[in-house]
């Protein structure tokens, strides 16, 4: 894998995966912490109203099976999706002065010499196959070096960077290189061709008009270090997060045995506080009559005698 990196493209993946550690660790502390404190609360019925209200709505409203599958499915595949976007970006970065064979390869351009059209190249005339910087191109195998021809646009190393230019000049061997072309290259957009020429083993590919605008803005956020670290932030917290929901579920259905049963004894308190209450108004009626009985029989006495 390292082998086709730059010293500097190693310097700055380490740099990306140390950063990413450490945030990671800082992220999982913070995460813990919080946590923690939201258990904290939960236990000690600091949320039981929320939980309460929350229970309520569940009753109400079953969640269906269905639902839960299409979470599931989504989070899935949104981590498939970084997952395969951030193993696109790193692999066309490692590959980026590979030579295509038989699968043609992609390619981010990302200057804009190859823009426009210089009013002065009036060799551009019917040649519309210019590309925008940021533009993802489509190269292909380069051919034998005498199927070369004469404005064909190629994709050559020059000096650790790759350049798409056009090929304006051939020059066949001759007295100052005898053993070998050199294509004279320009770039669409500029009024000179380039000082150095290009020889044919410098050459990684060609191309033949097949692009996909501005595509390669998103794959060059991905190879940056911000795109590293987003990415695999973003994975850390999709896998993070069911974990840490899971557990704060527990919590609260553990409260909400609690609440439920503390509901039960106050409500048995309540029955027999009111079973007391009819008592305590039974006695007082029976005691009232049974005292205007009393009246009822001596006044009866006290008119006989």
């Amino acid at each position: 894998m390292f082998n086709s990196m730059t010293p500097y493209d190693i310097y700055i993946f380490v740099l990306c995966l140390v950063v990413f550690v450490m945030l990671t660790l800082v992220f999982s502390i913070m995460l813990g912490n919080l946590a923690s404190l939201t258990i904290k609360l939960i236990r000690h019925g600091g949320m039981d109203n929320q939980i309460k209200t929350e229970y309520k709505k569940r009753a109400l409203k079953k969640p269906s099976r269905f639902g839960t599958i299409i979470d599931r499915v989504v989070s899935v595949l949104l981590c498939l999706v970084m997952c395969a976007a951030f193993l696109f970006s790193l692999s066309l970065q490692l590959n980026e002065s590979n030579v295509p064979e038989d699968v043609p390869a992609l390619k981010v351009i990302k200057s804009s010499s190859m823009a426009k059209k210089y009013e002065g190249n009036t060799y551009l005339d019917g040649l519309d196959d210019q590309v925008q910087t940021f533009d993802m191109i489509m190269t292909y195998a380069i051919p034998a070096e005498e199927d070369l021809r004469l404005y064909d646009v190629v994709y050559y190393e020059l000096d650790g960077d790759m350049v798409l230019h056009r090929i304006v000049k051939i020059e066949e061997p001759n007295a100052t290189h005898p053993n070998e072309r050199w294509y004279i290259t320009q770039g669409d957009a500029v009024p000179s061709p380039d000082l150095a020429p290009v020889r044919y083993s410098q050459m990684r590919g060609i191309y033949r008009g097949e692009k996909i605008p501005f595509v390669g803005s998103f794959v060059m956020f991905m190879q940056s270090p911000a795109g590293y670290l987003c990415i695999l932030l973003v994975l850390t917290a999709i896998i993070a997060t069911p974990i840490l929901e899971k557990r704060l579920e527990r919590e609260k259905a553990r409260r909400m045995k609690i609440i439920s049963s503390r509901r039960k004894s106050v409500n048995g308190r309540k029955i027999l506080l009111e079973l007391f209450k009819i008592g305590l108004v039974f006695l007082c009626f029976r005691f009232l009559y049974r005292k205007r009985l009393r009246r009822g029989r001596s006044r009866e006495r006290s008119t006989r005698a």
